[in-house]
């Protein structure tokens, strides 16, 4: 169905905020000129963070025109290679700030700003605050150009609506943004967790899956189960908007024990600060396995998110031998439509057949303290909270390598990794990069501090880290031209450049001497100048590009064009 002001209002004044009133719908509008359809929603759980806008699919294609939802002033505008890529944000009278990403371009004006400072400071990346009143637009107005820069997988716009006050990000679609959605969230996966000391789902103290089937009223029935003490349920599934077939977030979730909400979280807003908590809101251990995530109706140990409306003991469910409950998981979207599943529990004390078990080690960390190891050649150091709850860890150390667990543990906070390398002599170190292994025993280039005999790197990734040389410096090559060739008609100029290992570190370029500014685009390894930046008074144009690797391997590509 097509969502209305009316049933907006309905939904927001129903399932608000907590604690905040309901907001305006009609004092934005779109940020497009084209149906809303989404590839990614609010809250949708991603890697190590939830999404903190919705993804506004342009077609497949980039170029298309991104307007201000509302009058207000630029007030920060950033360029980089990854993340949002180029990136505009507005800030509205109403107290509250737009955000438009991986886009192509700015509108001429607002281009023409960030180019100056990009010459200014000789440099592609950089970020601007421009004082309020000093790039004003209007709503409705030309802003931007859709495309697909930074981190995106293809093209779209990515769009958030965050308050002024604090930065924190808030649900779009609660603004009127509208949607079409006649379809119910789908339910794939549910999971029983025994949580107490001797706590048992069909004789098991380990998680099990619980199949569940559609009754003839459309809603669904989990097969009955016989359980004690304390326990808990997950679930994976996802939501559905119509003329997509996107798999996006679910918005609001309830666990209801006989008759009574336990659980009732919703997405309209959360902290950034609070984002990775998303590794404890989940079943990490199953997501590093299966890749599914499992969203958790209770509340796990170190999951510090505020988007809880109910929480009554976090969640938990205690069974009590001889008694019987009924338990409701209720997942909501915004438009009201509703999947219901229903959990029968028969409370019975049975034996434990299939004990929980945990790997324990000598290397054991208190979650809320800073621990220390120092193995061979190499130190790791974990400050307090570097982890969501006390774990064991599993280290296996050599001369240049070391093994620190697995990917099965989720971490909050960066973690310290020294390699001592005073078993190598000056120049060999210049060339020494640390390394983390994929699943393929491939090096990937971890950030590399050299200070003495003493590498570091300090990261959020367990696995194995290992000491890897560098010695080939980057490859440079033309794309869209040849050497001494006519570029009359060429709007553009176009690289290649690639490093097989530690990664493009830096790069400048040169006509005729002179710096220019060339686009990096990581995803397809090219450098773009465009012809336009530059009025060059001579017809013969000396290029000279140098491109450095992040351990100093340096080289340089020089040729000549010509262009009246």
């Amino acid at each position: 169905m097509k969502r209305t002001i009316a049933i907006l209002t309905f939904f927001c004044l129903t399932f608000g905020l907590q604690g905040q009133a309901p907001h305006d719908s009609t004092a934005f509008r779109s940020p497009v000129d084209i149906p809303i359809i989404l590839a990614g929603s609010f809250g949708e759980l991603r890697s190590n963070h939830f999404h903190a806008g919705i993804d506004i699919k342009t077609q497949q294609r980039e170029g298309l025109p991104i307007k201000a939802i509302g009058k207000g002033s630029v007030s920060r505008i950033k360029v980089s290679h990854w993340g949002y890529g180029k990136a505009l944000y507005i800030k509205h009278p109403n107290g509250y700030t737009s955000v438009y990403g991986h886009l192509q371009k700015f509108s001429p004006e607002i281009e023409a700003y960030v180019k100056a400072r990009q010459y200014q400071k000789k440099s592609y990346q950089i970020e601007l605050f421009p004082d309020l009143g000093e790039l004003q637009v209007e709503q409705g107005e030309l802003v931007a150009i859709s495309g697909n820069s930074g981190s995106s997988a293809g093209p779209h716009l990515h769009f958030e609506i965050r308050s002024s006050a604090n930065e924190k990000p808030i649900n779009p679609l609660l603004f009127g943004m509208e949607v079409r959605d006649a379809t119910d969230p789908v339910l794939l996966n549910l999971y029983a967790y025994p949580l107490g000391k001797n706590a048992q789902i069909k004789q098991s103290g380990k998680r099990i899956p619980i199949s569940f089937r559609k009754s003839p009223e459309g809603h669904f029935i989990a097969e009955e189960i016989t359980a004690s003490g304390l326990i808990g349920f997950g679930f994976n599934g996802f939501d559905r908007q119509d003329l997509a077939a996107n798999k996006n977030g679910i918005y609001r979730v309830r666990q209801v024990v006989d008759g009574k909400t336990i659980t009732d979280y919703s997405f309209d807003t959360f902290s950034f600060t609070e984002t990775r908590n998303i590794n404890a809101f989940i079943d990490y251990e199953h997501f590093s396995k299966t890749k599914q995530r499992v969203q958790l109706g209770f509340r796990d140990k170190g999951n510090r998110l505020g988007i809880y409306r109910t929480l009554v003991n976090d969640g938990k469910i205690d069974i009590k031998p001889g008694q019987t409950y009924s338990i409701e998981f209720l997942l909501n979207d915004l438009h009201g439509n509703l999947t219901k599943l229903i959990i029968p529990v028969s409370g019975k004390a049975d034996p434990i057949k299939i004990e929980k078990t945990e790997k324990q080690s000598p290397h054991f960390v208190l979650a809320q303290k800073p621990a220390q190891f120092n193995l061979d050649n190499t130190r790791l150091y974990f400050p307090a909270n570097t982890f969501y709850k006390n774990t064991y860890l599993d280290l296996e150390s050599g001369m240049d390598t070391i093994k620190i667990h697995d990917g099965s543990v989720p971490v909050n906070r960066n973690f310290t990794l020294s390699f001592n390398v005073d078993h190598y002599d000056t120049e060999t170190r210049k060339q020494l990069l640390i390394a983390r292994l994929d699943k393929r025993g491939r090096p990937n280039y971890s950030t590399t501090y050299k200070k003495g005999n003493v590498f570091t790197t300090r990261t959020k990734n367990l696995g194995t880290y290992t000491l890897v040389s560098d010695s080939v410096a980057p490859v440079i090559k033309p794309k869209n031209f040849r050497p001494k060739s006519w570029l009359n008609n060429y709007k553009y100029l176009s690289v290649r450049i690639l490093d097989n290992l530690s990664g493009i570190g830096s790069y400048s370029a040169k006509i005729n001497g002179q710096w220019i500014l060339m686009e990096y685009e990581p995803k397809k390894n090219t450098l773009t100048y465009d012809f336009s930046d530059t009025d060059f008074s001579n017809t013969q144009l000396n290029l000279e590009i140098e491109v450095t690797d992040n351990v100093g391997n340096r080289n340089q590509y020089k040729t000549t064009v010509f262009r009246k």
